[in-house]
């Protein structure tokens, strides 16, 4: 979204424009290669390639639903012909239901002439000031805003002074608190934070007109390796279990079980990616998080499990790969026994989502009361990482384990 003249005012003038805000992140590179599209070709859209899933990459936008975007405002928004739209409503958000910290960010955007919109970083669910709360990544022309496409709104102004409705591509490296931002490949800002938002919401703007987004995809920055790919180092093998645990050629594998191998590291709020591959036919294992350190899988788990029922994998065996066990079912099983696939663990306060090969199968917030034990309850304390040996028939590997613990909102 694009300020307009009356966003330089005071705080108080700013509350009742307080939806005017730009994308915020402590460190944003906005790179941009977007081609025009019709309709017709969507179906190129909105997919990771190899490479980006290698790298790290996971969709914020599935191409056809909003699963993972909440509405923060009476407003229209809808998705037609792959792109998320809107054009009617109160002035307000749609935002991602999982909190990011230090990311890459690409999408691509199209916006009418009129239009008056941005991508939030870093944002509560209803921002008051784009120069406090978030960080605002605008789209206007020059003649709606002071603040144009590729400005940070009430921060700084970029150098772009183009506007057109065609399609264009953002690209955004956002760590601590320094920003690079990227329109269709040209650096357009550089921006330093010297009190950076630790992490918040990526949120789309509905202020003035319509706008469409697609291709909204993100990288995790900052991670470190959990496994060093050479032994077991920094990990534990739970005693008089039947588990057997080897790594051979940066591969972590488990055979065998019951049994669990758990991380001396303990985690609160966390991104956590690894590729996994299972061995066998539907075979059963799990990552258990913020578990109580030295006991044993009692944790929340993130579910491994390929198979599905009816020839239908949006009806997952056993909750499903990427599912929280006992709590939310995958909404689709995505991986494929025998196959290296990738998985992507959020989990931040009381809100836990997956990803699996990059698409979004799991979004669960643990509203029960307060417990130490997340079987029984909710727990926020910091715990082990638990990779699971389930049974007899066990056969799973682990490669390219990496986590970060997400900075606190500031």
């Amino acid at each position: 979204m694009s300020a307009s003249p009356t966003e330089s005012r005071s705080s108080s003038t700013f509350a009742s424009t307080r939806w005017r805000l730009t994308l915020v992140a402590s460190a944003i590179l906005v790179s941009v290669v977007a081609p025009q599209a019709t309709a017709s070709d969507t179906v190129k859209h909105n997919r990771l390639t190899a490479e980006e899933l290698n790298d790290g990459w996971i969709s914020l936008f599935d191409g056809k639903t909003l699963f993972g975007w909440r509405v923060a405002s009476k407003a229209e928004w809808s998705v037609i012909d792959g792109a998320i739209e809107v054009s009617q409503g109160q002035a307000g958000l749609l935002h991602t239901t999982s909190q990011f910290a230090d990311f890459e960010l690409k999408f691509d955007f199209q916006a009418d002439e009129g239009t008056n919109s941005g991508i939030f970083l870093r944002t509560p669910p209803v921002p008051t000031d784009p120069a406090k709360d978030c960080y605002e990544l605008n789209i206007a022309s020059p003649n709606e805003s002071p603040f144009p496409t590729g400005s940070f709104v009430n921060r700084k102004k970029g150098s772009n002074e183009q506007f057109d409705t065609a399609w264009h591509r953002y690209h955004v490296i956002a760590v601590g608190g320094k920003f690079t931002v990227r329109l269709d490949g040209k650096l357009v800002l550089v921006y330093e934070d010297a009190k950076p938002l630790g992490r918040g919401y990526i949120g789309l703007q509905l202020n003035r007109g319509r706008v469409a987004f697609r291709n909204i995809k993100l990288r995790p920055l900052r991670t470190r390796a959990l496994f060093n790919g050479r032994d077991l180092s920094g990990w534990s093998v739970f005693p008089d279990k039947q588990s057997e645990f080897s790594v051979q050629e940066g591969t972590l594998r488990i055979v065998n079980g019951p049994g669990q191998l758990e991380s001396g590291s303990q985690w609160t709020d966390f991104v956590l990616q690894t590729q996994i591959r299972v061995d066998g036919d539907g075979l059963n294992s799990g990552i258990f998080f913020r578990s109580i350190p030295g006991d044993y899988s009692m944790g929340y788990e993130s579910q491994i499990h390929n198979g599905f029922t009816d020839g239908d994998p949006t009806k997952p065996s056993d909750f499903g790969t990427g599912g929280i066990f006992r709590r939310q079912k995958a909404r689709q099983v995505v991986a494929k026994d025998r196959e290296w696939f990738h998985k992507t663990i959020v989990c931040e306060s009381k809100h836990m989502a997956v990803w699996v090969n990059g698409y979004q199968v799991s979004d669960w917030t643990d509203r029960r009361q307060p417990h130490d034990n997340p079987r029984k309850g909710l727990r926020l304390k910091q715990g082990s990482i638990i990779l699971q040996g389930h049974d007899p028939t066990t056969d799973i590997s682990f490669r390219n384990m990496r986590i970060v613990e997400m900075a606190p909102r500031r």
